[in-house]
């Protein structure tokens, strides 16, 4: 594999301003206390745009964030801290928007003190990565062999199952180490809704979402803390986003698809399983597509933001700065998708994305024409 340079990812606060600073995740959200600094702070807040969620998404925001701030120069600081994180941070109001890899649930939308819309901004791929040393091919993995894995049935890199389906392939007789999320991920909710999908019996023992109880395994917070885990155990096997993968030259194998075929997670094998029609809410799976070169374990990821803008302290500017930074996100944002490993958004998400956006209010009245 191609080795690409590691990025330095945190999952601590980036505010991109030409060049990276750490703040705190109340950075710039106070008003001064001073009569004579208040004009400056609340000039500030609205120049400082705060996000969490998705690691997933990460790699990709950092660029766009950092490319919008030379042109526009809007701050965007955005925690890396998982999906689950970046909802409860949109719950209690302590960010602008938040970045999720699986759309709200009902106990999360009942927990919200208002209506909050989903804007597609990337597709993407949970790919399964994994720490064998000596080996140099790439392995083939079917979904009923990648469920009895994760359900800690198959311990053994050697196992006849794996062996029949990479004939010719020397495998070790080192154990599987899982290492999954520990926190609540979208990540996650992909990997886990593609096995609800594909086994039976994962969906009676386990199931699906942003957090489960996993029959075997090592937890690590974020993409991050799963690919660190994998790295360091030999026989360790684990999901991560393709990006993280690619970023530390990290091995991954193919995954046989609904029509048989064993396809390698890329942007092209992406692109062709988001080649659905997107409902008017853009909340849809893509796992387990029916494309026959499409990847199986591919993935929307979303901004959220309340459809009503006007709430607590926020200004009508501070809201058209998100909205419009959005709105560049999911056009002339997608151009850097590709490097990054990410699938472009197809023009028909795009099209969703635009009419979502324009139903986004301030004081009841559309803040984009």
């Amino acid at each position: 594999m191609k080795k690409v340079k590691t990025l330095a990812l945190t999952a601590f606060a980036i505010i991109v301003s030409g060049g990276m600073m750490l703040v705190g995740c109340n950075g710039g959200t106070g008003n001064g206390s001073k009569a004579d600094s208040t004009a400056n702070s609340t000039s500030d807040n609205d120049n400082t745009i705060l996000g969490a969620g998705s690691t997933f998404d990460n790699p990709l925001f950092s660029k766009m964030f950092s490319e919008y701030n030379k042109t526009n120069g809007l701050k965007v600081n955005y925690q890396s801290i998982g999906s689950g994180g970046g909802i409860q941070q949109l719950t209690s109001k302590t960010v602008d928007f938040g970045a999720s890899d699986a759309p709200l649930n009902g106990k999360q939308d009942s927990a919200l003190s208002g209506p909050v819309v989903h804007v597609p901004v990337t597709a993407g791929a949970v790919v399964i990565s994994y720490n064998l040393p000596e080996l140099k091919d790439t392995l083939n993995f079917t979904p009923d062999v990648l469920a009895k894995m994760f359900l800690g049935e198959i311990k053994k890199w050697n196992d006849p199952k794996i062996a029949a389906i990479n004939k010719g392939v020397k495998l070790p007789a080192t154990d599987i180490l899982i290492a999954h999320r520990s926190d609540g991920s979208g990540t996650t909710n992909i990997f886990t809704t593609y096995l609800s999908k594909v086994s039976p019996e994962w969906d009676s023992k386990v199931g699906k979402g942003s957090s489960v109880n996993w029959p075997v395994g090592l937890g690590g917070k974020g993409n991050e803390g799963v690919a660190g885990s994998i790295k360091q155990t030999p026989g360790g096997v684990g999901y991560i986003e393709l990006a993280y993968a690619m970023q530390n030259n990290m091995a991954f194998g193919k995954l046989q698809n609904k029509a048989g075929n064993f396809i390698t997670p890329s942007i092209a094998s992406v692109t062709s399983a988001a080649n659905i029609t997107i409902p008017a809410d853009a909340k849809v799976s893509l796992t387990n597509t029916d494309a026959p070169d499409g990847y199986p374990i591919s993935g929307l990821s979303w901004v959220l933001v309340y459809k009503e803008q006007k709430y607590s302290d926020r200004s009508a500017d501070k809201a058209t700065k998100m909205l419009k930074l959005i709105q560049w996100m999911i056009h002339d944002g997608q151009q850097y998708s590709g490097a990054l490993n990410y699938a472009p958004l197809s023009p028909a998400a795009v099209t969703v994305g635009d009419a979502i956006l324009k139903t986004v209010t301030y004081d009841g009245k559309p803040i984009l024409q």
